[in-house]
């Protein structure tokens, strides 16, 4: 195994691991290691199937099926589809997944550890990558913010909503999503975590709030509220935190969800073909039954 630090402050190439089959518990502790350290780890040149994917990715804890419901490999429903592709004039998979900066799962009780992406179509204009992925580093966002503002909220909670998210990507153009159902809705509701989390794998802390899912803090004021998550936000998404993934086809790409956010880059049009599948793995291996 041969690890590449993307020269950022996030993200690493790990060169010389065949995904396809089970990890021996030292190559398994290692990579766990990275992730906390690097926040995002790419896997080249990998050939899986949907049911190797979904094997890779549960040997990290359980794996999530998405609250709507769509778009899931036939008879493995943790493996979701992610594509701009048109099979008899029906969309195959989650179009706009992703597109804006959230972290996946902050509005579960149970949160997120990874994701696990599997690059099957990629398009490319002018031989550059289209849909680029990109990430921010929330260990870096923490230890920048002022100490005063880390006195503030320490021990704060916020609260994250799915449909927060889901109404955005509904206003955008060309969407196809449905409004969530009331079944849906009950299935998610609103929940709490802290503003600041302790990573399990690091010990550090880490800025647990975004963009696509956080509404308010829960313990100010609500102006006050509004305007400390605006500042957050601005903080969080600064360029010295950020990493963008150049996907090739037959990458693996799997990212911590506590230690970073991401942001899926919309700039390829509907002739330009993405094919994705992916799997998402809950936290309980840190946390338990509970939420952290």
């Amino acid at each position: 195994m041969e690890v590449v630090e993307s020269g950022y402050s996030l993200g690493a190439r790990v060169e010389g691991l065949d995904l396809s089959r089970p990890l021996p518990p030292a190559t398994f502790r290692a990579v766990e290691q990275l992730l906390g350290r690097h926040g995002v780890l790419s896997f080249p040149r990998q050939t899986l199937t949907p049911a190797q994917l979904k094997a890779y990715a549960q040997q990290f804890g359980t794996l999530e099926v998405n609250v709507a419901n769509n778009y899931q490999e036939p008879g493995l429903p943790e493996v979701m589809i992610l594509s701009n592709k048109l099979q008899d004039g029906k969309p195959i998979g989650l179009a706009d997944a992703g597109q804006d900066w959230h972290t996946d799962m902050s509005y579960s009780n149970m949160i997120a550890f990874a994701n696990i992406l599997y690059g099957i179509e990629i398009p490319f204009r002018d031989g550059e990558p289209l849909g680029c992925t990109e990430f921010c580093n929330m260990h870096a966002a923490y230890d920048e913010l002022p100490d005063s503002l880390k006195a503030r909220l320490d021990g704060m909670t916020v609260l994250h909503d799915f449909n927060k998210f889901w109404e955005r990507m509904r206003q955008e153009k060309g969407s196809t999503r449905p409004p969530l159902t009331e079944a849906q809705r009950r299935a998610k509701p609103p929940v709490s975590h802290p503003v600041f989390l302790t990573h399990p794998i690091t010990g550090r802390k880490v800025l647990y709030a975004n963009p696509g899912y956080s509404v308010r803090i829960n313990e100010l004021p609500p102006d006050e509220s509004e305007r400390t998550l605006e500042f957050l936000f601005r903080h969080q998404l600064q360029e010295k935190f950020r990493y963008r993934h150049r996907w090739s086809v037959g990458d693996v790409l799997m990212w911590d969800n506590m230690g970073t956010i991401h942001n899926a880059v919309a700039d390829y049009a509907p002739h330009e073909h993405r094919l994705i599948k992916r799997c998402q793995v809950m936290a309980d291996r840190y946390f338990g039954r509970a939420a952290p």
